[in-house]
């Protein structure tokens, strides 16, 4: 038989911008959102030659670039990029990138740079910052500058690698003006292989028999269970154990399964659980404020392995993927598990109880009904730091995952609307909808002439009290109603809207809402608008800030 012929990478002359263009694409990349600059005109240069393959969605912020990005990241689950100028344009990004360091999201950010040679000499150039490469280390998991045009496929190459290795997250590419223009030879680098971590199946024996002994199992998913919601609702089944989620896992089982559960009924469940796992999850709130005893075992499954001893050591930790490391937990527990009644109604009694104790926020759950009723199970439900978003973590239905967005542990005011604009742009295939204060909208509102210019057909829903309600609910409960910097004075925003060229309407009722929201799911050319007035609602806080059930 005759030895088949290995083809060759030949290197090609071209300048450091198309070879990162190039490697980018490479990668499946097929959308940057960006805000070009003098910094990065060679890079946006390439981004044209390659408009066959790679679209440019400029933003009018750079921080709406970047939480687009983030959005985009969050929806799909896949890599996606951002481009801004170095200096004041990263520092604009930065809250966004934070944000997607802290939720694990993949978004590669491309900062531009002052000349190479004079970097850190201090000289005053244009958008000079001090240690910019510094700062963006402590932004996300890992972060390179690109020095030649030979370096760009490699280093491309090795930040997509690091956004998948272990723990995803927002990796950071740095080009000096000087350097994107220059010409070299380039040889492509594909796609580095996955990188897998063998799973120890001493452990998942070990988590098998905790699991399959224990009486009251309860499981917590966070962001990190996303891509293995079957595998984890198959556990949920077989041990007959609620799974308790809260904003970014919620979705992973289905709320029509009664064993789903939030917040404040999960904090029933752990006073009550023998044994826990926590299934990509730092369980920051259960550990550190509900408390743990000798009566509680916990299981950990992370990709980062220094997660599960963060706070203490559990009783078993799995490091990896949760899909296989689940894959290989359901093969072991038949052999561990005891046979286990259905806690069917069990569970929809306790949901029956806590539905009574939510109904004090009965004005925000009479919206959210209104919402569910009309967002189809697969469209995306993105939230923000405001009354109605705090009550949807807590009791609006989530049925797939990665279709209810929430700001995880940065929760960061203002970062829905672009956030979600990147969210409809990648998932053009369902709608998406966005909900706001008046305070947060006001954050990333210009954004609105991105929707317009791209034409991306989010569904925007602005809940307007002419203040920063939230912090104003604190200094009336817990400061003796000394009220100061919470009042707004706001535009008309449907008015406001318009002037963009945007469908918009104000609406007063949770009836009303519903028509509205039909009339933007079916708006498929440009954004939606939707005013809603509303007075002070009931606070939240009872079923978020609960106290320690176990230990000391």
């Amino acid at each position: 038989m005759a030895k088949a012929k290995i083809k060759k990478k030949t290197a090609a002359r071209m300048t450091t911008a198309e070879a990162t263009v190039a490697s980018l694409t490479g990668h499946g990349l097929d959308t940057v959102y960006a805000l070009p600059g003098v910094h990065n005109d060679h890079l946006f240069d390439a981004f044209y030659k390659a408009s066959n393959r790679l679209r440019v969605v400029h933003a009018r912020h750079e921080q709406g670039a970047a939480y687009m990005a983030l959005g985009a990241a969050l929806a799909t689950g896949k890599p996606q990029a951002y481009s801004v100028v170095p200096g004041p344009g990263l520092l604009n990004s930065g809250a966004a990138l934070l944000t997607a360091y802290s939720m694990n999201a993949p978004v590669l950010a491309l900062i531009g740079q002052i000349p190479d040679g004079d970097i850190g000499r201090g000289l005053g150039h244009l958008h000079e910052i001090r240690d910019q490469a510094g700062i963006l280390s402590r932004l996300v998991d890992w972060s390179a500058r690109i020095r030649a045009p030979h370096e760009a496929p490699a280093l491309v190459a090795q930040a997509f690698g690091a956004m998948a290795s272990g723990r995803p997250g927002p990796a950071a590419l740095e080009g000096a003006i000087d350097m994107w223009g220059r010409q070299g030879p380039v040889t492509p680098v594909g796609p580095l292989p996955a990188v897998s971590v063998p799973i120890d199946l001493d452990a998942v024996v070990a988590a098998a028999k905790l699991l399959g002994n224990a009486q009251r199992p309860l499981i917590i998913c966070g962001s990190g269970a996303q891509d293995a919601s079957r595998e984890v609702t198959r556990l949920a089944m077989m041990l007959q154990a609620p799974v308790l989620a809260y904003r970014r896992g919620r979705g992973i089982l289905s709320s029509e399964n009664p064993l789903s559960v939030t917040l404040p009924l999960g904090h029933q469940l752990w006073a009550e659980a023998d044994v826990v796992i926590g299934i990509g999850t730092r369980m920051l709130t259960q550990l550190q404020v509900w408390g743990t005893d000798k009566d509680l075992s916990v299981i950990r499954i992370d990709a980062d392995p220094e997660e599960p001893a963060r706070l203490q050591k559990p009783a078993v930790a799995l490091i990896g993927d949760a899909k296989p490391i689940l894959r290989s937990l359901l093969d072991a527990l038949p052999a561990h598990n005891a046979k286990r009644p259905s806690r069917k109604a069990e569970m929809l009694e306790r949901h029956a109880r806590m539905a009574k104790r939510l109904a004090k926020l009965g004005p925000q759950l009479a919206f959210l009904e209104a919402i569910r009723a009309e967002l189809p199970e697969d469209g995306i439900f993105v939230d923000e730091v405001t009354q109605v978003g705090f009550a949807a973590r807590l009791a609006l239905p989530v049925y797939k995952p990665r279709t209810f967005l929430s700001p995880g542990y940065q929760d960061n005011l203002g970062w829905g609307f672009a956030t979600a604009l990147g969210a409809q742009d990648a998932r053009r295939d369902v709608p998406v909808l966005s909900i706001n204060g008046d305070g947060g909208f006001m954050y990333t509102a210009n954004e609105l002439a991105t929707a317009i210019r791209h034409k991306i057909p989010l569904t925007a829903v602005v809940f307007t009290n002419d203040a920063f309600g939230n912090v104003k609910l604190i200094q009336q409960e817990h400061y003796g109603n000394r009220l100061i910097a919470v009042d707004l004075a706001n535009p008309d925003f449907v008015r406001f809207a318009e002037s963009f060229g945007a469908a918009a309407e104000r609406v007063t009722t949770p009836k009303e809402l519903r028509g509205a929201l039909r009339r933007g799911f079916k708006r498929r050319g440009g954004p939606t608008l939707i005013e809603v007035p509303v007075g002070p609602m009931p606070s939240p806080w009872e079923f978020i800030m609960m106290p320690r059930v176990r230990g000391r």
